[in-house]
């Protein structure tokens, strides 16, 4: 079994989600957000992303010495991703490892490879509290594991969830996350997102929380109470306004307190 990835003294990872356009549609600025983290989520063609996209996103990374990591979702384009889906587990881990083997070609095209998975969007938050679907992105990552295209991946995900508990059980490194603009419940699940306050828009804030989440490994919650956030790996989203220039702010307050930035191991 797998032992939890737990936090070295004062090393945390940056990570964004990239690739999130689709044809002629863009949203997120991949060239100046892969020049600050240290591992991508690349859309893989169910929430975003297409064949192009996922290659050029491949490429930028692997230039730049960016990790790889495959970013699935629910099939759902026209909801971004964001709207939950009752998908039968058998089927969701075919998806899952579909997506998976589609971006492992890119990456090794581009001369690296897909080394991590991360739930998007409505299957993340889903597989926080819900035992089949957690199990079968689980099953998925197997699936894709064994078709000899990767190899035993780590799955991120939010400290506490069922997923990271049953990636743990599959033999498979379960990689606790935190975010940084993004508000928190007393129990250290995410506010959702339809729900006012939830996603954090005043850049101080933001980057104040991060350097907190990641020296401290605490965050405040929406009702003021304390909540421990024990992560190894920090999400930067790359869909909101100014992203790119928030991400460097935060890199740049991480250093200034003595926390390094590095990729999980």
């Amino acid at each position: 079994m797998a032992s939890m990835i737990t936090p070295p003294a004062a090393a945390i990872d940056l990570n964004a989600d990239l690739g999130e356009g689709f044809g002629r549609w863009t949203l997120t600025d991949d060239e100046a957000l892969l020049s600050v983290v240290t591992s991508a989520n690349v859309a893989c063609g169910f929430h975003a992303g297409d064949p192009s996209i996922m290659r050029r996103v491949c490429e930028l990374a692997a230039e730049r010495g960016v990790r790889i990591g495959a970013q699935v979702s629910y099939r759902d384009l026209a909801g971004f991703g964001r709207r939950s889906m009752d998908v039968p587990p058998g089927e969701l881990a075919d998806e899952v490892a579909y997506q998976i083997g589609a971006l492992e070609v890119f990456a090794r095209a581009a001369g690296s490879r897909v080394s991590y998975v991360k739930p998007h969007g409505a299957l993340y938050n889903r597989t926080v509290h819900d035992a089949d679907q957690a199990g079968a992105v689980v099953a998925g990552v197997r699936l894709a594991a064994g078709s000899g295209a990767t190899g035993g991946l780590p799955v991120l995900g939010l400290p506490g969830s069922l997923l990271l508990a049953a990636a743990d059980e599959a033999g498979l490194a379960p990689v606790p996350e935190a975010f940084a603009d993004r508000a928190y419940t007393p129990a250290g699940t995410l506010v959702p997102r339809g729900e006012p306050g939830s996603v954090l828009h005043d850049p101080d804030a933001v980057v104040a929380r991060a350097v907190r989440m990641a020296a401290e490994g605490a965050v405040t919650a929406a009702d003021g109470s304390q909540v421990r956030v024990a992560a190894r790996s920090l999400c930067l989203h790359g869909d909101t306004p100014g992203a790119a220039g928030l991400a460097r702010r935060v890199r740049e307050a991480l250093g200034a307190a003595g926390v390094r930035v590095e990729a999980f191991a």
